[in-house]
This record gives C-alpha cells, structure tokens and sequence, in this order.
C-alpha cells in the first residue's frame, strides 16, 4: 500500500473531471488514458485489478471506457463515487454534441459549415476503415472467426439482419462452442498491456484486497439496479402511455433504450445498427448526416456513441409535435442520451458485487470471441455504406434472390470528396495521423475546395 492519504469524494470528482474532458479519441484512447491518470499517475488501483474491471465491462453492452469509469469510481467511493465518475465521463460529450447538434441544424446549409462538415465525411470513413482493420486484426485468429465475420456481414448487408438477431447468434455460437469443447472456441481472451508503466496492485491505494463494499451484497444490488432500471425505464413507459407508439419522442426512447441492452462490440458496431434503423426505417436523418454526426463525436471528448444524441436530436427536430424545433431537438438528444447511458450504471451496479464469479470464465469469454468477430462484419459493412455515400452523389438499390444490396450510380462520382477520401486513408494507414489530426486536416480540406469553388 502506499504510504499517501486516500483521496476524497471531491478530490476523486476533480481527477473524473479531468479524464473526462480529456476524453477523445474512442473508446481505447479513453482507457489508455484513464490508465495513465488512474493506475500510473495516482496509483489508485494497479494493473491486475484494473484490466479485471475492463474485461467485465468488456462482456456488457454499452460503452465500455464509460462503464470501466463507473466501476473504478464505485470501488473508491462507493456508488456516489460510480454515478460521479460516470457522469463527468459524458457530461463534456453531451454539451458539446448538443452545441454542435444546433449549429449545424440552424447553419448546416451554409456554406463554409456545409464544407466543414464535407471534409469530416472522409476523415470518418477513413478512420472506420482502420478500425475494421485494427478489430479484424485482434479478433479474427481462426477459420471459425473468420467465417463467423464473413457471414455477419453477409446478413447485414445484403438481407439486412437486424444487429441484435446477429450479436444473439453470435454469442450463442461462440457459447455452445466452448460448452462443447471445440479448439477454436478455447483461446482466451484480454486485452493484455493497456500502458507503458505496469503497477503492482500491492503498491496502489487500493491495494490487493478488496474494500468491504465490494463484497457480494445481494441485497444492495438488487436495491439500486430497481432504483435506476425505473430511471431508466419510467420515462419510456410513460411516452408511450401518454404520447402513443408512433410519436417520436417514444420512437426515440423505445429505440434508443433497446439499442442500451444490444450494443456489444464497441460504438462502431452499434453505427452500422443506429444507420440501418435511423435512417432507413424512421428516416429521422440521410446518410451523410449520419456521418455528419459521426465526425462530431470524434472530435469532442466523450463516447463516441455519444453520436445518438445527434440521430435524436434530429429526429425531433424534423418532427417536433408542436414544439418549437429547436426545443423538440433539444429534448431529443437529452432523451436519447438518458435512455443511452442510464443502463450503464444498471449493468455496474448490479453485477459489481458478482464479478468475482465472471473472471476467467471461459465460457463467457468465447461468447464474447465470437461477439467481436461478428463485429468486424458488421463494421466492415458499415464502412461500404458510408464510402457509397461518401463518393458517390446518388446510389440506388437492386433486389434479387432475396439480396437486397446499395450499389453505386457511377456517374454520380463525387471527385472532390474521393481525393479527400485518398488523402485521409493515406494519412491515417501511411502516415498513422491521430484520429483528431486526421479530421481536422480534412475538415480544413473541405473547407479550401469550398473557397476554390471546387464543391
């Protein structure tokens, strides 16, 4: 242990406050960070217990750089300590998403913020095709892998499988196939090093042992994950009593809370989920916008799924029932964020006392294997619909044999935009910019073509 007085409650809030508005760059940028600032620099807890709470996170759907904060908050400081640190993790993403969410619906058609928001479009597509690359490289060891990425995007992008009916199947694959013993579902799993500098837990605050409220309390557990699952679940029921299914508040809060339990496999995946319910069934937003939204997320601190509040925001800024627009969209995007991350303390708070009996569950871990490789073709069919519509002005759909596949309308190339495509994949893949670097660069690209009247 070492020799350094615990922190408070205030002085932990000031080190949330820090992480979170330091928080950009996705989900391993967050982590790296909240390793640096937690196990290297204030040694609060060490590496063992550290990378123990991340793999829990790991198996829960939602964000898992903010829930593996709500985890380290509740075991310094109890729950408070978990809803603070959570809290602070978001609050900078929801400000600042929601400042941007107004500029571009009041200003989003003119000019230089329409060029901006052009040239964040190929830093984006960029930057997702380097996350299929970077996760398919990790995830996909073996044939069975491969096959279960293969047909995963086979479902999603040419029958259009909804993402939970995959992400069930997939776990139940990768489930059964530990439970029956087959080679390929037995490696394990783990994230490995998250940092440079490795500390012992013996020499953290925390120490090896386990604070006392850690221990199994069912009767706590129970006790708080009712009081936030009627937070959560309160406010849905009563849109759709009050206001009726085909409202779009209760569309966002029904949505938006289903999406809460299916979102495994990080902000990427649950992108290609929000882009084929979002824009093609409520046609609450088009494409581009989607990407739009997207560029905004990374580069403001906070999850990067932090870009529903845009969807919602737009959603009920288009269909504002009455209200004025703005207030509609406003209320949206707060909706759509509480229906989003409210689970998240459900999930930590109700399974902290038990994660004892989650660690080196193999079975559990394969489920897990096989979530993230279904994953890969998901976020690889993600990437082929935003570069569709990225480079290309028009794109059409054709049906056969049951396929129901985009494809392009070739002589609706969008020049312009493929250069700034080229040079974003050439600065992210040769070059290995920073993901801000990178949007920022294009966003400045944008913005030049706008001034020579190239768009």
């Amino acid at each position: 242990m070492q020799d350094r007085a615990y922190p408070t409650l205030t002085e932990a809030t000031r080190i949330w406050a820090r992480i979170g508005l330091l928080s950009f760059g996705g989900p391993a940028g967050q982590i790296a960070l909240m390793h640096r600032i937690l196990v290297e620099e204030q040694k609060w807890l060490g590496e063992k217990r550290f990378l123990h709470a991340l793999n829990y996170c790991m198996l829960l759907p939602g964000p898992e750089a903010m829930q593996l904060a709500v985890y380290i908050g509740w075991l310094m400081h109890r729950t408070l300590g978990g809803i603070i640190a959570g809290l602070l993790f978001v609050l900078p993403g929801v400000v600042a998403i929601m400042a941007l969410s107004w500029v571009y619906a009041l200003y989003g058609n003119v000019g230089p913020v329409e060029a901006l928001f052009f040239g964040l479009k190929a830093a984006v597509l960029a930057i997702v095709m380097q996350a299929v690359i970077r996760i398919g490289s990790r995830a996909l060891k073996n044939g069975a892998m491969v096959a279960i990425a293969a047909a995963s995007f086979m479902a999603i992008f040419g029958f259009a499988v909804p993402f939970p009916l995959i992400i069930l199947t997939a776990g139940l694959i990768g489930f059964f196939g530990a439970r029956a013993g087959l080679s390929a579902f037995q490696g394990g799993g783990g994230h490995g090093k998250v940092g440079a500098v490795q500390v012992d837990d013996a020499d953290t605050l925390l120490g090896e042992e386990s604070p006392d409220h850690t221990q199994v309390n069912r009767a706590w557990a129970f006790r708080i994950s009712a009081v936030f699952l009627v937070l959560w679940l309160a406010p849905v029921a009563l849109l759709f009593g009050v206001l009726g299914s085909a409202n779009v508040f209760a569309q966002i809060a029904g949505f938006f809370s289903i999406m809460a339990v299916v979102t495994f496999g990080g902000a990427y995946a649950v992108l290609a989920y929000v882009a084929q319910e979002a824009v093609q069934n409520f046609g609450w937003l088009a494409p581009g916008e989607m990407l739009d939204g997207l560029g905004m997320a990374e580069t403001t601190p906070g999850p990067l799924i932090m870009v529903t509040q845009f969807v919602g925001f737009m959603g009920a800024f288009r269909d504002a029932s009455g209200l004025s627009p703005l207030i509609a969209g406003t209320l949206g995007g707060l909706l759509t964020t509480w229906v989003t991350f409210t689970p998240c303390f459900l999930w930590i708070f109700l399974g902290a006392p038990f994660i004892e009996r989650l660690r080196d569950n193999r079975v559990l871990t394969a489920a897990l294997t096989a979530v993230t490789a279904a994953v890969v073709g998901v976020i690889l069919n993600l990437a082929i619909w935003f570069g569709l519509h990225v480079i290309f002005d028009e794109v059409r759909t054709i049906t056969s044999f049951g396929l129901n596949i985009d494809i392009p309308v070739w002589p609706t190339l969008n020049l312009a935009s493929t250069v700034l495509v080229i040079a974003a994949i050439i600065a992210v893949f040769q070059f290995r910019f920073g993901a801000v670097t990178v949007l920022l660069g294009c966003a400045a690209g944008g913005v030049a073509l706008s001034l020579a009247g190239l768009l």
